[in-house]
């Protein structure tokens, strides 16, 4: 199992630390251009301050590990839409602060209209500590980014143990087994790999469906949303295997059964639609038809989550 530690800018972790009831974060960088494949979903990422500079603040915590979140997955979004997706969970009060942020860590400044794609970092169930830790081992003052760890590894393995406590916290009471670092599947349900917050939930399926609405085809993206197939009051989860990208009107009669997604990906139509509205003739017309999914397979739909659909919410007469 591996950890990584992210150098972490001063200004988001005092945003971040002084409001603990956001519990999702993206961990931003300020460009797009890199990926992110230290870690796998599930795997657990730390927050380390940085060396004190010139003109140190006192108070601050310097070159110690502060916090950490369970990471969820990368994607490159522009600047705008990480705003969109995570608001203040960026680190900043208003999309503006942010700009401002990330352009000082550019080559060039952010040019007025302009909205650069960054790289975002998407993490989960975040965390600070009330008493910060000691950098971890053959953590070099130089290191600007930050750096992954094999937790295993004997050198490290009660470092992180102690983080990862602090981290998930010392009662298990909801978890059916403590966390474990050995084998590919974590004993901690908290770091099942699928497992989204709600924020990222909606950018990942964004993602999945390249903004394009599964049913009708539009591209315009403030009207799509990321729906759930088995809602999250009902046993659902935010994972991408359980969503679609649906335009905002197809979201509504598919939440209410007046439309599903077959096993086969094809378009089910209920007969009271138009039996109770009196509309839906460009729906009808459209049922039977296979729907868009995403072109990377184990990004679509879970049969078993279309198949909960089609039996619980779906007005079949």
């Amino acid at each position: 199992m591996k950890a990584y530690v992210g150098v972490t800018d001063g200004d988001w972790y005092r945003f971040m630390s002084a409001r603990p009831t956001l519990t999702e974060a993206n961990f931003w960088r300020p460009s797009g251009s890199t990926n992110f494949r230290a870690l796998r979903p599930g795997e657990p990422f730390f927050f380390k301050t940085h060396h004190p500079d010139r003109n140190p603040v006192n108070g601050f915590p310097y070159n110690r590990v502060v916090g950490g979140g369970i990471f969820e997955t990368f994607q490159p979004l522009p600047l705008s839409e990480a705003w969109e997706t995570f608001g203040e969970a960026n680190g900043a009060d208003h999309q503006e602060q942010m700009r401002e942020r990330i352009s000082k860590y550019r080559q060039s400044p952010i040019a007025a209209g302009e909205d650069p794609i960054i790289g975002c970092v998407m993490l989960r169930d975040t965390r600070f500590f009330e008493l910060p830790a000691g950098p971890p081992p053959d953590f070099a003052s130089n290191i600007v980014q930050g750096k992954g760890y094999d937790m295993a590894a004997p050198p490290y393995t009660d470092y992180f143990t102690d983080l990862m406590t602090r981290l998930l916290g010392n009662d298990t009471t909801d978890v059916s087994q403590p966390w474990r670092l050995e084998g590919p599947v974590f004993g901690d349900p908290r770091l099942a790999p699928r497992r989204l917050g709600q924020r990222a939930f909606k950018a990942v399926v964004l993602n999945a469906y390249a903004g394009r609405c599964a049913i009708t085809g539009s591209t315009i993206r403030p009207v799509l949303q990321a729906a759930h197939i088995r809602p999250v009051t009902r046993g659902g989860e935010h994972r991408l295997d359980n969503g679609i990208l649906l335009r905002s009107d197809m979201h509504i009669l598919f939440d209410h059964g007046y439309l599903a997604i077959d096993t086969d990906y094809r378009l089910r139509v209920s007969p009271r639609l138009s039996k109770e509205f009196g509309d839906g003739d460009e729906l009808h017309q459209h049922a039977g038809s296979t729907v868009t999914m995403p072109a990377n397979a184990s990004d679509r739909p879970s049969r078993a989550f279309l198949e909960w659909h089609l039996n619980e919410v779906f007005l079949a007469t």
